[in-house]
């Protein structure tokens, strides 16, 4: 719970000389939340409740999420700091390695990884997933669309441009026009954004490229996990390591958010309910902390119900979820712990 973490965060905070900025968005299954851009006010409330800092560092732990929005979180911190720095405890993937590379450090635990940066892209336009829900729409990525022409290209051997022509057709025949094009712009952005990202990790221009080419197109799956080692000797990337004491606190502080929003306890109706006919639920699905800010979070809340239905095989029983609210909220602490360094 945050007010059994405040301790921790503060130890954190005099370890590093730094305030201390927290944001998980929960993976946890049946429950997965993204970086979205309805998290940007609650983070201006943590800054401005900080006091003038020179430095200010983010815990996060992320599966991914909205490309603009991790844009702008990492944008919006550096208002009020020119020394911006990342904790990775666990898991920082997709948009959240986005944010890393505008970090001026990435502090990285042996179990911690980032991965491509291969924008997917979701519309009502994208190709509907075979026999299920009308709704249920395939993600269309980067990699997946590089993938086919590579397989027209390397391994069946077409090479001239009719029959690249013929390739493409196929292609517009189950990829709408429109969605290739928007996965062709999003390419192109999340280069344009990783590239500006990078300055702050003082790259060199020679290794610019390389760095953003692996990450957009060429790691080969959008699920290739990148450890500390591979970002710091291969990329080239400004990594660091915990001490001991650091590496300490941040297993513990990790591992409290861990129970609390119940990562690995997938989502489980009929265990909710534990044979009742009814059950009440409030989860916290994302959380942004901070020591002077206190704990906003991400909610889902309402009540599981047991009900009977009536289909073709006879009467059965089902699972109503009665959802009465989901959104963000805010737990008070009246005397926050002030920064000790």
């Amino acid at each position: 719970m945050y007010v059994d973490r405040r301790d921790l965060y503060e130890q954190l905070e005099s370890m590093l000389g730094s305030k201390l900025l927290v944001y998980v968005t929960g993976d946890r299954p049946g429950w997965e939340t993204q970086i979205g851009s309805d998290c940007l006010d609650y983070f201006l409330h943590h800054l401005d409740n900080m006091d003038q800092t020179e430095k200010i560092t983010l815990f996060l732990y992320t599966r991914g999420g909205s490309t603009l929005a991790a844009w702008s979180i990492v944008n919006l911190i550096r208002q009020f700091t020119d020394n911006f720095n990342i904790i990775v405890p666990s898991k920082s993937h997709s948009a959240g390695t986005l944010m890393c590379l505008g970090a001026n450090s990435i502090m990285m635990t042996k179990q911690a990884t980032l991965g491509p940066i291969d924008p997917s892209i979701n519309t009502p336009l994208n190709p509907q997933i075979p026999g299920g829900n009308p709704s249920a729409k395939y993600a269309v990525s980067v990699e997946a669309i590089k993938g086919f022409f590579e397989l027209a290209k390397s391994e069946l051997s077409i090479k001239d441009d009719s029959s690249l022509s013929l390739v493409l057709n196929k292609l517009a025949d189950v990829v709408h026009p429109l969605v290739l094009g928007e996965v062709y712009r999003a390419k192109e952005q999340i280069q344009m954004l990783a590239k500006k990202l990078l300055v702050h990790q003082d790259i060199d221009p020679v290794n610019l490229d390389e760095i953003v080419s692996f990450l957009v197109s060429e790691s080969g799956s959008h699920d290739y996990t990148i450890y500390r080692r591979e970002a710091k000797e291969e990329l080239g990337l400004n990594v660091i390591s915990p001490s001991p004491e650091e590496y300490d606190c941040i297993k513990r502080i990790y591992t409290d958010i861990s129970e609390e929003l119940e990562l690995s306890v997938p989502y489980n109706q009929e265990q909710m309910l534990g044979g009742n006919g009814n059950a009440p639920y409030g989860v916290k699905r994302v959380l942004i902390e901070s020591l002077s800010g206190g704990s906003h979070y991400f909610a889902s809340e309402g009540e599981l119900r047991r009900v009977q239905m009536n289909t073709p095989q006879g009467q059965q029983f089902g699972i109503q979820d009665l959802r009465n609210y989901e959104g963000w909220r805010y737990q008070h602490v009246p005397n926050p712990i002030p920064n000790s360094y």
